[in-house]
């Protein structure tokens, strides 16, 4: 039966950067794969029945990996709710993913809400991948970086 995952974060960013962070093509392949893989956008429309492609490989095999879905909502610096698929028909099934971005005077407040994980993807893999893309994730948007 497929697994649902529940993400939740505290960071120390402005809304409007974490949400241009998963809604800017540059950010996602630098935050979203996991540790040992790279990505690459294929496609990318973040907008309200938008759609998105992109691929991971594995740095260490050199196997990739191609998935996309489409927005199903889109609220600036809010809410986003997508699907995602993957192309590898042992991994079949539609996932829906829900992000909500939460302004509080410490930063933004993340949650996050995977559902539909196909069953060969152990729940614990996904939560761990998850773990090493929102530590990117982190690195990106904590950063006050000023030009002098």
């Amino acid at each position: 039966m497929p697994s649902t995952i529940r993400l939740h974060r505290l960071l120390k960013a402005p809304v409007d950067r974490v949400f241009r962070a998963f809604t800017d093509a540059d950010a996602m392949v630098k935050w979203n794969p996991p540790h040992g893989f790279t990505a690459r956008m294929h496609e990318f429309e973040p907008k309200e029945d938008g759609i998105f492609r992109m691929s991971f490989t594995n740095f260490t095999t050199g196997e990739t990996h191609s998935f996309g879905g489409k927005y199903l909502e889109f609220v600036e610096n809010k809410r986003l709710r997508y699907t995602d698929q993957f192309d590898d028909p042992n991994l079949s099934g539609q996932m829906e993913t829900v992000v909500e971005f939460k302004e509080t005077p410490m930063g933004t407040e993340l949650t996050i809400v995977q559902a539909g994980i196909p069953d060969p993807i152990p729940e614990a893999a996904c939560y761990l991948g998850w773990q090493e893309s929102l530590s990117l994730l982190t690195l990106l948007v904590e950063p006050e970086i000023r030009q002098g």
